[in-house]
């Protein structure tokens, strides 16, 4: 009998590795889908005397996405945000994440800019504050300011045209802000 007992233990660790390990890492449930958005004001990347903050968020659909020069996949989401910026559909703000000020300078400049505005978030105590597991994350913000959807992962052009898109299209629609 004493033997059953970790037995049912280690079958029970074992149903349960099973289980997660057919789950999507890339579908992480946020806490703040569907309220507003975490207050923040942040100094900007291209601008120290100029700052960020979730009120620039209010009145419009906008995206913010999460992103740092040391972050690979950033580098891959970075021409579909570079494209969709061009086509203006809807303003990209940035919040650059635990990085160094010259060096996400420079990653702009070399790679291109798709920001209306870019925040510096450098100790990460804002990306913490809005759930950022990891770099890059993209919020979908309406015009009242609440987080409508959150994307783990790098933007693709699927995930652009096969979520992003839509649901931006559907806000915009959306009537004035109350």
């Amino acid at each position: 009998m004493r033997f059953l007992i970790p037995l049912f233990v280690f079958l029970g660790l074992v149903i349960l590795l099973g289980v997660g390990l057919t789950l999507d890492p890339s579908e992480v449930p946020s806490p703040f889908i569907g309220k507003p958005a975490p207050d923040f004001s942040l100094p900007q990347v291209g601008d120290p005397a100029k700052s960020l903050g979730n009120a620039d968020f209010k009145g419009q659909v906008s995206l913010l996405n999460v992103w740092a020069s040391w972050c690979v996949s950033c580098r891959q989401e970075h021409p579909v945000l570079n494209a969709l910026s061009k086509r203006g559909i809807v303003p990209i703000y940035g919040l650059n994440y635990k990085d160094e000020r010259d060096a996400a300078l420079g990653w702009l400049t070399k790679l291109g800019n798709p920001y209306t505005a870019s925040a510096f978030d450098a100790d990460g105590k804002v990306g913490i504050d809005w759930g950022v597991y990891g770099v890059p994350e993209t919020f979908v913000i309406d015009k009242q300011g609440v987080i409508r959807y959150k994307q783990t992962g790098p933007v693709t052009e699927e995930v652009l045209e096969n979520t992003l898109l839509p649901l931006i299209r559907q806000l915009q629609q959306e009537g004035p802000v109350s």
